[in-house]
């Protein structure tokens, strides 16, 4: 038991040191624009690693589909949970549903997907991804702000991204080596960067209530739990794609939320970044018992 503890700290282990290299640029104020990055790797990092990634990996189209509608049920299933929750808890939902709708399946599910299931782990988790990122920067936008603008969807190059790596899939075409070694480049970019910017994020967040973080947080992994099991049943995943679904579902909340809810609901952004932090936290318990006993 313990040699197998040690094997799954072994995966988590370098995305945390890689966030608390992040976090530490952030104590020390070393130059550090989460803006600018942010933008480069949502609109060059994420496209390049999707279709580098997944024009090269022999996975089957049908079931990466499957994972993306599988990532669209999840995300439906938080929202309608933690909507009853938040009405029971009486917390403002223009508040805290986004952050418990969204993992953070980008800044930590890439990398630990990667590490525990290898290069077609980190391809279904990418499906899982792409669904993700779609939903946070519009539903994720919307409801804080309380308008709708699907401006961002049509603009979004990881949509576009997405659908030519499933033409490279389903055709068995590839890119012309110059351009595929250059996405190999550009998309490696993507992970060390999206870990850096997590520890650089946690540290700027300004926490208000442990107490309410604490409680969000078990009701976030409760939810985690019952999606993930009931997903995983209903599309009778296995392998890769089983393991890719459970832990996308047992991300912590995504830090990228957090700035919508500063934006437009500013009152309530400590205690949204506490829950994001504590949440964050609590993966570091979570992980290796998910890794050991479930996946």
């Amino acid at each position: 038991m313990e040699h197998l503890f040690l094997n799954v700290l072994n995966v988590v282990l370098p995305v945390l040191i890689c966030a608390g290299i992040g976090y530490c640029l952030a104590v020390i104020k070393a130059p550090f624009d989460n803006k600018v990055i942010g933008g480069i790797v949502s609109r060059v990092g994420y496209p390049t690693l999707i279709i580098s990634h997944l024009s090269s990996t022999k996975i089957a189209v049908g079931t990466f589909l499957d994972v993306m509608a599988a990532a669209a049920l999840t995300i439906i299933g938080f929202g309608l949970l933690g909507f009853v929750a938040l009405k029971v808890l009486r917390l403002p939902v223009r508040a805290f549903l986004t952050p418990l709708m969204h993992g953070n399946v980008g800044n930590i599910g890439l990398p630990i997907a990667l590490l525990a299931l290898g290069d077609a782990g980190m391809a279904y988790t990418m499906a899982f991804v792409v669904v993700v990122l779609i939903s946070i920067f519009t539903v994720g936008m919307w409801i804080p702000a309380g308008e709708f603008s699907p401006k961002k969807l049509v603009t979004s190059p990881i949509i576009y991204a997405v659908i030519l790596s499933l033409v490279l899939m389903s055709t068995g075409y590839s890119l012309p080596q110059p351009v595929a070694k250059s996405f190999d480049i550009l998309g490696g970019l993507s992970i060390p960067l999206m870990l850096l910017t997590l520890g650089h994020t946690l540290a700027d967040l300004r926490v208000k209530s442990i107490g309410r973080a604490v409680t969000l947080t078990i009701l976030h992994l409760v939810m985690a739990i019952l999606i993930a099991s009931t997903l995983v049943w209903g599309f009778g995943f296995s392998g890769a794609e089983r393991g890719a679904v459970i832990l996308c579902c047992l991300m912590p909340s995504s830090v990228a939320t957090y700035l919508f809810i500063d934006q437009h609901v500013p009152e309530y952004g400590p205690d949204v970044a506490g829950f994001i932090l504590v949440s964050t936290l609590t993966t570091i318990v979570v992980l290796p018992v998910a890794l050991s006993y479930w996946i």
